[in-house]
């Protein structure tokens, strides 16, 4: 596992060089908190050496998971120093103080999500169209580079001063493409980037789905589902049909474009630079549109702003005086309410879940010191009650840039709104926890990959040098046995021509023989020609000496003529007679060492089928281990995913339980605030009342003394007690009247608001309940359904690797039926060439022998009759062999 470098450290040239070296506290004034988020908080700041506003963007990396933060903020960094377009956010630098990373980028108004909360309605659609083509420029840049936004919403979706639309938030960005991690905000998530560890991975056309859904929050105010909890909302996205435009107010052009972005299917969903050319983006629209809908928001903000200063000014008023005129029964505690009007507009929602990466001036809220906002056109009487507190140290330069150059289009209202769905860390947490899980689920997949990867590696490599080894053995071997081959026809070629010298040997001693012994024979046919001449001539007395003579020397001449004839015919008998023992002798030596070569051919072919036959049988043995091994590694693979699954399901039950705990914890809290908060305005109800009896009593006592008044005036004196008796107990009797009218009404009251706030109570328990019940029935069904697709992907990773095991035996077989068919060719073909050649060299030499005037056929008959065995030689050359 490699080794991470200490968070902060810069030790590593690479690293240090994305940091500046300067003191940040020395180089930026008049720092003003202006969002807040997981990472830490983003600051409006303005430079003191160019003098230029920038937006601060401080990242803290202490704390749990450290290493993470750190690693996030380098990514960060690296990624929008590499940008460079007009519709991203413009990188400045970035510094390091304690322990806290300042992002430095430039400053925007606000983002779109801040301009419908201002004017609580949708936008215009020739306004959606304009920050969508700015959008889709910037989502086109990055898309070039190969990277990917994968947080694309309208809270990310800044505007500049002069109308330009801005890219940011790239915590949550790809420096790859396709990517498979679980990262964005999950209304806003593709159902690919839901569902990318399981089947597969994702490319830059998740962020057309998003910028589908923004389209929606533009038109809608909030994006689908966005009444649910956010793990509920990620189950609808997986397996529901496409979301679509409500409202059949918008044109038909517009309604295309957002199908086209929400394609299901993300190989029909159209690219960001198609997109482009879309007649929802290319249609006629105002160049200014931009600009007067900033400016129409910045006067909606500053409105907005003062209308809050004096409602809470009245509020003061009224807490003033009543303070004043406590117990003065003339006042009416239903103004004492008047003051929460400023939060009227602050509706939060428990299921608004940032993702990890969270924009500079979208997902900002406001601490106890943020300022309250201002602009240049401010009434004076609200600039001048509300005074900002900078830092020391820069009063000065308050004082020459003045206060009103804070612009923004974002009201406290909304500042306020964002730091409650901030507050909800527990949601935060969750969302957190559930995509870390899911990152380490697709780490731990990753490496196990990996590792059996390596294993697969290490095992072909392996099995690789087991059979190179085979076949060296086998070259190895073939080599020795073509050696001794060869060996074995030269020790034959030897004995060849030393028997062929014997042989010449032998028929020379042969010849020599012959020679004296027609030598002999010609001496001795001479003696008896002689005499036998001698004794013709003896007989013949009558004949003259000189013709006897004459005779004789004509028998001599004849004799010599015969006798150098017999010699020779010897001679050339002899020659001949030479000639045919040694073709002979060759002729069985040839097909002697012919049969020699034919059965060491026989060997080395059968050496090397032999072999053949081995390699194959380790081939197979090699496929059987490999087929082990992938199956065995499936089998980890599969385990390792089911128990991801599993655990996956278990945790999306616990967030889902503790959504439901939440609500319903929530839903009792409220009750209970409702109960709580019952008797005050029962109270406020009863003073009223209680005026109205005491009004009544008031009536009632005047009428008494103006009715004794006239009674006394018409009765005699001494019936004025018996008058004034009855007076009294008739007012007596009426006010108990009202008395018991007044504790009636005071019940009935009671009554009556108890059974109404039980009523509603009941109500929205139930409806809280039914929502909260289908919910869970869609993570059921969702589960339910990703066991399935689990399940079936793991049979058709089963069947895929079946097949594949089978080709590759089909693909080994047919290799080895290949190399047994080219083995069987090669070994005719050389059988062939070895009986052509051997053929060829016994025509050769029967052609030179009949040139030679020596029969051929006499050749191979007398080598059949006389060497009936081509191992042995005859003892001697001319038993039986006559010419």
């Amino acid at each position: 596992m490699p080794a991470f470098p200490r968070p902060g450290s810069l030790k590593d040239p690479e690293i240090a060089e994305l940091f500046g070296k300067e003191d940040p506290e020395k180089i930026f004034e008049d720092l003003r908190e202006i969002g807040h988020g997981s990472f830490g908080a983003v600051y409006y700041a303005r430079d003191l050496n160019t003098k230029e506003i920038v937006a601060i963007k401080k990242m803290s990396y202490l704390g749990k998971q450290s290493i993470e933060k750190w690693q996030d903020i380098l990514k960060e960094i690296r990624f929008l120093r590499q940008l460079n377009h007009p519709n991203t956010v413009e990188y400045k630098g970035c510094y390091l103080r304690d322990n806290t990373a300042w992002l430095v980028m430039e400053y925007c108004l606000g983002s779109a999500s801040d301009i419908i909360e201002v004017h609580k309605r949708p936008l215009k659609e020739d306004e959606i169209a304009a920050i969508c083509e700015g959008v889709l420029r910037g989502l086109h840049y990055l898309h070039s580079l190969g990277r990917i936004h994968r947080d694309i919403k309208a809270g990310n979706i800044l505007l500049t001063e002069n109308g330009t639309v801005k890219l940011a938030d790239f915590g949550s960005a790809s420096i790859k493409c396709p990517a498979n991690s679980f990262v964005g905000t999950p209304y806003w998530m593709a159902p690919e980037v839901i569902l990318a560890m399981d089947e597969g991975q994702y490319d830059g056309k998740v962020d057309v789905w998003s910028l589908g859904i923004t389209c929606i929050e533009l038109a809608e105010r909030k994006p689908p589902y966005f009444n649910m909890n956010a793990m509920s909302a990620l189950y609808h996205i997986a397996q529901n049909d496409t979301p679509s435009l409500n409202s059949p107010d918008w044109t038909e052009i517009f309604k295309h474009f957002v199908e086209s972005c929400l394609q299901k299917n993300p190989s029909d969903r159209p690219s960001a630079s198609k997109l482009l050319s879309h007649q929802f983006v290319t249609r006629a629209r105002s160049p200014h549109i931009l600009i007067d809908l900033i400016q129409r928001t910045k006067a909606a903000v500053r409105e907005l702003d003062n209308q809050n200063y004096r409602k809470m000014k009245i509020l003061m008023i009224d807490t003033c005086e009543s303070e004043s005129t406590v117990g003065d029964p003339d006042d009416t505690p239903d103004e004492q309410a008047g003051g929460d009007s400023s939060k009227s507009n602050s509706i939060t929602s428990e299921h608004s879940i940032h993702s990890i990466g969270v924009s500079a001036s979208s997902q900002s809220s406001s601490t106890n010191s943020l300022p309250p906002v201002t602009d240049m056109n401010h009434d004076n009487s609200y600039t001048q009650s509300v005074r900002i507190r900078p830092k020391a140290g820069s009063s000065a330069a308050l004082i020459e840039h003045g206060a009103n150059n804070f612009a923004t289009i974002k009201t406290t209202t909304i500042v306020t709104k964002q730091q409650k769905e901030h507050m909800q860390e527990e949601m935060h947490e969750q969302m957190s926890g559930y995509k870390r899980m899911r990152r380490e689920h697709q780490g731990a997949l990753i490496k196990l990959e990996e590792k059996c990867k390596v294993e697969m590696e290490n095992h072909k490599q392996l099995l690789d040098k087991e059979y190179e080894a085979l076949l060296q053995k086998f070259s190895k071997e073939l080599e020795e046995l073509q050696f001794r081959h060869q060996q074995e026809l030269d020790r034959k070629a030897k004995q060849n021509l030393s028997a062929e010298k014997k042989l010449q040997k032998e028929i020379s001693c042969r010849q020599e023989q012959d020679r004296k012994a027609f030598d002999c024979q010609k001496k001795k046919e001479y003696k008896a020609n002689k005499e036998r001449w001698k004794h013709e001539l003896s007989l013949d007395e009558s004949t003259p000496k000189r013709q006897r003579d004459a005779a004789l020397q004509t028998q001599k001449e004849n004799l010599k003529q015969m006798e150098a004839q017999e010699e020779q015919r010897l001679v050339q008998g002899q020659k001949e007679y030479l000639e045919l023992e040694m073709r002979k002798f060759k002729r069985k030596k040839m097909l002697s060492y012919q049969a020699l070569e034919q059965e060491l051919l026989r060997e080395e072919l059968n050496k090397r089928q032999t072999q053949l036959e081995q390699a194959h049988s380790m081939l197979l043995r090699h496929h059987e281990k490999t087929k082990e091994l992938e199956y065995r590694q499936q089998k980890a693979v599969h385990q390792l995913r089911e128990e991801q699954v599993q655990r996956q399901h278990q945790t999306e039950l616990q967030n889902q339980n503790t959504y439901l705990n939440r609500c319903k914890r929530d839903l009792r809290k409220k009750h209970a605030l409702e109960v709580k908060q019952q008797p005050k305005s029962l109270k406020q109800k009863e003073m009223q009342i209680r005026k109205q009896f005491r009004e009544t009593c008031k009536i009632q006592t005047r009428q008494y003394k103006a009715l004794k008044a006239e009674l006394l005036s018409t009765r005699p004196k001494e019936e004025h007690k018996l008058v004034i008796k009855k007076l009294k107990e008739e007012q007596r009797r009426k006010l108990a009247l009202l008395a018991d009218q007044y504790e009636q009404s005071i019940a009935e009251m009671l009554q009556k608001q108890s059974l109404r706030l039980d009523e509603s109570q009941e109500m929205e328990a139930h409806h809280l309940q039914e929502r909260l019940r289908y919910e869970l029935e869609i993570l059921m069904a969702y589960q339910s359904k990703n066991r399935m697709q689990t399940e079936t992907q793991r049979n058709r990773e089963r069947n895929e690797l079946e097949d594949r095991v089978t080709v590759r035996r089909a693909l080994l077989e047919q290799k080895m039926q290949l190399e047994t068919e080219q083995f069987a060719q090669e070994k005719s073909e050389r059988i062939r060439l070895l009986h052509e050649r051997q053929q060829r060299e016994l025509e050769q030499f029967d052609d030179e022998s009949a040139r030679m005037g020596l029969s051929a056929l006499a050749i191979a008959d007398s080598t059949s009759e006389c060497y009936p065995d081509d191992d042995s030689l005859s003892g001697s050359i001319t038993a039986g062999c006559a010419i």
